[in-house]
């Protein structure tokens, strides 16, 4: 069973952080709480493998600048 590593981990993490602490009385819990951790984990964790920045940072939208103004 060990024949992506990147995968593998992903999946502890997730069984170990989520799946055995919940008990879901519904498919759409399931569906809702799985996919909060997982933009938790692809979007603010830290991951060491990349220097401790997560994988897909979220993106910052700069201000825009009024019309005129340099």
């Amino acid at each position: 069973p060990w024949e992506n590593g990147y995968i593998e981990s992903f999946n502890g993490k997730l069984r170990d952080e989520l799946l055995n602490r919940e008990i879901f009385t519904t498919l759409t819990e399931a569906k809702i709480l799985i996919e909060q951790w997982r933009r938790e984990y692809n979007h603010v964790r830290p991951h060491s493998a990349l220097g401790y920045r997560p994988p897909a940072p979220e993106a910052i939208m700069p201000a825009l600048m009024p019309m005129g103004l340099t």
